[in-house]
């Protein structure tokens, strides 16, 4: 980890092309609660994709928010979450990315430099390659996915996807989840299909077991109510893995 703020949060850079202006995104900065550990890590953000390490020891998740950059209550609500879980002694380490393309958030657009990254984490060297290499490279026992799906798109409702095969680890976490909030459960019998490149499924390739939870939202938009179903999932998630009580 390579910087700190004056509250100590643990902080280091993924990918130093996706750096953005997170404020110029006004739909969502007005939502942003702007404690210390907020405009930390929003600044940081200028310079790339921000990791925050909370926690330490057994199990070891991680958790990402702003694959897409216009699915804004998934990153508000991690934001929330980590000064939630500031002061709390976690059962285990949390690595939570807030905002996978800060640049992609800063412009409110699903695509990095004309590309999807949740299409994309399979190709050498893309942001959501480096998040996955990261993954790896700290030996995590999950990941979970945030996202927001607009009406009538795909799934165009509230959800957690999740394959059986080859990880079907990932099919006990988004049962657990979907009974604890309420979001409907959507199964996959294989990763990669029909998703190559989504960041859950070439995880689960992997045998990182993962899910991908969405919150139903237009585009580009947010509002409280949406922003605490986004957070529900996420309390859900580190529920399952026993990382708070």
């Amino acid at each position: 980890m390579d910087e700190l703020n004056k509250n100590n949060l643990e902080l280091e850079l993924i990918s130093y092309d996706a750096g953005g202006f997170i404020a110029a995104n006004r739909n969502i900065f007005n939502n942003i609660d702007l404690s210390d550990n907020s405009k930390f890590i929003i600044n940081q953000a200028l310079k790339g994709t921000p990791m925050i390490k909370m926690g330490n020891g057994y199990p070891q998740v991680m958790m990402v928010a702003g694959v897409h950059g216009n699915e804004l209550a998934p990153q508000i609500a991690a934001l929330r979450l980590i000064d939630k879980l500031f002061h709390m002694e976690l059962n285990g380490t949390l690595y939570i990315i807030p905002f996978a393309s800060p640049k992609s958030t800063m412009d409110n657009s699903r695509y990095f430099d004309g590309i999807d990254l949740n299409r994309s984490s399979h190709l050498p060297n893309t942001v959501t390659n480096l998040i996955l290499n990261k993954a790896m490279e700290l030996n995590v026992s999950a990941i979970g996915d945030f996202h927001s799906s607009a009406p009538n798109s795909n799934p165009g409702k509230e959800g957690v996807f999740c394959t059986q095969n080859p990880c079907n680890a990932s099919f006990y976490i988004a049962d657990f989840i979907s009974k604890k909030v309420g979001s409907e459960k959507i199964i996959y019998p294989v990763a990669g299909i029909p998703f190559k490149g989504a960041l859950e499924d070439e995880s689960n390739l992997k045998q990182i077991p993962s899910v991908t939870c969405e919150v139903l939202s237009a585009v580009g938009y947010s509002n409280e109510k949406i922003c605490k179903r986004s957070y529900l999932q996420m309390i859900a998630f580190l529920e399952y893995f026993g990382i708070i009580d």
